[in-house]
C-alpha cells in the first residue's frame, strides 16, 4: 500500500504569508510536493506557473471561476441563466489549468437562487448542470483534463448550495456518463451531511479523483479535537487503494508550519513521496 500524497491548499493554508506565490514558496518549504487553489485568476497563469516550478510544486487542483460574489454567486454549474457565463469561466479555467500544469478542475455548482425554494427549482438546476457538465466534459477531454463536482456541506458552510451530498453529486455523474468527470470527497462536507464515512469511502472511491480533509466541525488540522479519526480514515484511504492527492483545505488553528505535526508525524510513519512520483 503506497503511502497518501498531500497537497496544500494555499486558499486555506499559509495565511500568515501575502500574496500566492509567496504561499507556493512556503508550502515547498514546508515539505509539500503539490498545491491547490481555488481561484487562482487575480495572478497571470504564466507568473503562477514560474512561482510553482520555483517552490518545486506541481499544481493539481483549481475551481472554475465563482461568478459575481458580489451578487452572492459561488460557482456557475447550475444556475438557470448563467450557462454562458458558466462557459466563458471553463474557457479560463483551461487556459490557466494548461499553464500550469494543472490535471484538475472543480466544476463548482453555484447556489439556489436567492428567494427561491429549493425544491421547486432542483429539477431546473439539474438540467441545466448536466448539459453544462456535458459540455465541459466535452471541452476538457480536448486538453485532458478532469473536471470534478465536490459536494457542499448546506447544513454549516453554505446553505443554499445546490450540490450537497455525495449520493447526489454521484447520480449526476452517472447521469452524464463521461469519464473524465469524477468525485471530489472533502471528508469535512461528507461529514457534516451525511457521516457513514467508511462505507461512503469504500462506495464512493472508484469514483473519487480528489480528496480535502479537515476536521469536525471546526475545520481546523486533522489532529484537532474533533469527530474525525484520521488515523483511521488515512489508513483506510491507503486499503481501498486510493492513488489520488489529499487536499489540506482546513483553517490553521495557528502558525501553519507549526501545525503541521500531525503531517510530519504521517511522513516519518510512512514514508515522505518524491515530487513528479
Amino acid at each position: 500500500m503506497a503511502p497518501l500524497r498531500f497537497s496544500a491548499n494555499l486558499s486555506w493554508l499559509f495565511p500568515e504569508v501575502a500574496g500566492l506565490p509567496a504561499r507556493l514558496r512556503a508550502a515547498g518549504s514546508a515539505g509539500f510536493e503539490a498545491a491547490e487553489v481555488a481561484f487562482p485568476y487575480a495572478e497571470r497563469p504564466e507568473a503562477l506557473a514560474r512561482a510553482g516550478r520555483d517552490a518545486g510544486l506541481r499544481l493539481v487542483l483549481i475551481n472554475t471561476p465563482p461568478g459575481d460574489q458580489e451578487k452572492g454567486e459561488m460557482g456557475l454549474g447550475a444556475v438557470p441563466g448563467r450557462q454562458a457565463a458558466f462557459r466563458e469561466g471553463l474557457e479560463e479555467a483551461v487556459l490557466y489549468a494548461k499553464a500550469l500544469g494543472c490535471p484538475r478542475i472543480h466544476l463548482m455548482a453555484g447556489r439556489v437562487p436567492q428567494g427561491t425554494d429549493r425544491a421547486a427549482v432542483r429539477g431546473e438546476m439539474e438540467t441545466v448542470f448536466l448539459e453544462n457538465l456535458r459540455h465541459a466534459a466535452e471541452v476538457l477531454a480536448q486538453e485532458n483534463l478532469v473536471g470534478l463536482l465536490e459536494p457542499i456541506n448546506t447544513r454549516i458552510t453554505d446553505p443554499r448550495y445546490f450540490l450537497d451530498t455525495p449520493q447526489q453529486a454521484a447520480a449526476i455523474l452517472q447521469k452524464v456518463g463521461r469519464p473524465n468527470l469524477q468525485l471530489q470527497m472533502d471528508l469535512f462536507h461528507w461529514q457534516i451531511m451525511d457521516g457513514n464515512l467508511t462505507r461512503n469511502i469504500q462506495e464512493f472511491l472508484p469514483v473519487v479523483g480528489h480528496v480535502q480533509v479537515a476536521q469536525v466541525p471546526g475545520r481546523g488540522e486533522p489532529d484537532s479535537p474533533g469527530e474525525l479519526n484520521f488515523p483511521y480514515l488515512f489508513q483506510l484511504l491507503e486499503d481501498e487503494g486510493y492513488k489520488g492527492f489529499v487536499g489540506c483545505e482546513y483553517l490553521p488553528q495557528g502558525d501553519t508550519v507549526e501545525g503541521l505535526t500531525w503531517l510530519r508525524s504521517y511522513w516519518d510513519r510512512r514514508g515522505h513521496p518524491q515530487a513528479g512520483l
